[in-house]
């Protein structure tokens, strides 16, 4: 990659995501649009003065519905019931922009996770909890795995798609396999892919989970920005 990068659709990478590569995965109303419900469960509204674009997403999510606003930098109306408040940070890729310096030679113990592979997926998130994962979650991008015995034991996937960016999620691997570098093979198996067709990748992380951090850094990403993700109950 040459030039300079864009950082500023990281701000609202949801929004940017849904109106851009992710659109067909969308449904919007007005200044609210949110993911198909089976996908995630992330949205995002427009700013206005007269806070019309949460009445659309009220009605595009339905009462008492869940609305995951991701890091969304606009707050709801004061009906509009908090759920959850997560400190967390956003960290891009500042490492080498070579795809043959970070991965040489394809490593046989990574697949491609199909169709196929889904129960097997949903189950490893039951077990792991690394996020919000559906049944189609799989369609935001490309899902790599790595078996043992028959069984999936570590898995990370795209979601987030800005211009120019892909997110790296959904990293988790079983207690059984863990401490064999599982997450670090993935993740540059996905930071070789990306880098290759053009993109570079970025992330999010719980502010909590300093080992995930720290892996992250030896990995070749740095901290962007602090984030607050944010979930709220509609009226």
């Amino acid at each position: 990659m040459t030039g300079p990068v864009d950082t500023a659709v990281l701000d609202d990478p949801v929004a940017a995501s849904l109106g851009g590569r992710h659109a067909r995965l969308a449904r919007r109303l007005g200044g609210a649009v949110t993911y198909l419900p089976d996908v995630a469960t992330f949205s995002a509204v427009s700013a206005g003065p007269d806070g019309a674009a949460w009445d659309d997403l009220a009605e595009l999510l339905g009462g008492g519905a869940f609305a995951d606003m991701f890091s969304c930098p606009i707050l709801p109306p004061p009906d509009w019931p908090e759920v959850f408040v997560l400190e967390g940070r956003q960290m891009i890729w500042t490492g080498d922009d070579d795809p043959g310096a970070l991965v040489p030679e394809p490593d046989p113990a990574v697949v491609e996770l199909g169709p196929q592979h889904v129960p097997g997926m949903l189950a490893l998130v039951e077990r792991t909890r690394p996020g919000p994962f559906r049944a189609r979650t799989r369609e935001l991008g490309t899902y790599l795995g790595m078996y043992d015995a028959g069984a999936l034991v570590a898995m990370a996937g795209e979601r987030l798609r800005p211009p120019g960016w892909t997110e790296i999620s959904a990293v988790c691997t079983a207690p059984e396999a863990r401490g064999r570098g599982c997450a670090a093979r993935l993740i540059r198996a996905l930071v070789t892919r990306i880098v290759a067709r053009g993109e570079r990748p970025f992330l999010h992380v719980a502010e909590a989970n300093t080992g995930a951090i720290a892996l992250y850094e030896r990995l070749g990403f740095t901290t962007r920005k602090q984030v607050t993700f944010r979930g709220f109950r509609t009226p």
